[in-house]
């Protein structure tokens, strides 16, 4: 039986809960309508988190975007209602998500939502200096 759309998002436990790190996913093929023209809108969303406890199980995040195409939404709307369906779910340090919508009528929609626990921090950037093989210059 083929997969159907489904609004469950499964998770699992985090493999290094103990660790900040950075999960980065791309989805180029979110659909939902217009709630006032009915046509279809599309955009990549991309999902960037820093898990505490639970992670997103990717297939049951396939068929949750996969629940949208058949309902109307403002990508606004549509951005935060996701942010918060998978903040729920996964119980974040971290979770930023950003739609970036396809021209309309020629504009284009990019919407950036997030979440942060209270009382998160991230770690203080380190920049690293890449050196060129075999010398002592930078590059």
């Amino acid at each position: 039986m083929p997969s159907q759309p489904s609004k469950a998002l499964e998770t699992f436990d985090n493999p290094r809960p103990e660790r900040d790190y950075h999960i980065h996913i791309e989805i180029p093929e979110f659909t939902c309508l217009c709630p006032k023209t009915g046509q279809p809108d599309f955009a990549t969303l991309f999902l960037d988190y820093i898990p505490d406890r639970r992670c997103v199980e990717l297939k049951s995040l396939k068929l949750y975007i996969w629940s949208f195409r058949d309902e109307g939404h403002f990508h606004e709307d549509v951005t935060n209602r996701i942010l918060d369906d998978l903040a729920q779910a996964t119980d974040p340090r971290y979770m930023r998500l950003t739609s970036k919508f396809y021209v309309r009528g020629g504009i284009f929609t990019n919407v950036v939502a997030e979440h942060r626990r209270p009382g998160w921090a991230p770690a203080p950037h380190v920049e690293l200096t890449v050196f060129a093989p075999g010398s002592n210059t930078r590059s």
